[in-house]
């Protein structure tokens, strides 16, 4: 009974990646970084959020679609996290400052990873802020696509200027 449980997860969690994965192969060609950028956060929220067990996948998948964004630059020290506060609702939420340190206005694409006291991956999500302009700082906030509870620290996984 048990092999038969494992195995309709891992059939679940198949079905999940491969949608999750067509969802995305729209994610590019002729649109712009930023809608590449807000598909990609639409896309990490949505298989974040039905399977707990696929966190790793969409994390892998996130970063595939980080790095399709076109003329995106890696600038993970010009993004901040506050403390995550957990909501009435359940979901942890936690202020991603981004700061433009470009000379001409851009926006950004950031993965922010949630992580259990114990340093574990509980939950991803890919937040955008868009039109930032040169010099200048802006926020917004990264949401848990989930539940979660007790101790939990957001951080940085990867943010991109566009």
């Amino acid at each position: 009974m048990a092999a038969r449980h494992r195995k309709r997860r891992a059939t679940e969690g198949a079905a999940l990646v491969l949608a999750v994965s067509a969802v995305l192969a729209g994610c590019g060609g002729a649109e712009s970084p930023a809608d590449t950028a807000r598909k990609a956060e639409s896309a990490v929220e949505s298989i974040a959020s039905q399977a707990p067990g696929a966190i790793e996948s969409a994390t892998a998948e996130a970063g595939r679609r980080l790095d399709a964004i076109q003329g995106g630059t890696d600038v993970e020290d010009d993004v901040r996290t506050g403390s995550p506060v957990i909501g009435s609702d359940g979901r942890a939420r936690a202020e991603v400052t981004v700061r433009n340190t470009d000379d001409a206005p851009r926006s950004f694409a950031v993965q922010v990873d949630f992580r259990n006291a114990g340093g574990e991956l509980v939950d991803t999500v890919i937040v955008t802020v868009d039109h930032v302009q040169a010099g200048h700082s802006a926020t917004a906030t990264a949401r848990s696509t989930h539940d979660l509870s007790g101790e939990v620290r957001a951080e940085v996984a990867r943010a991109l200027r566009h």
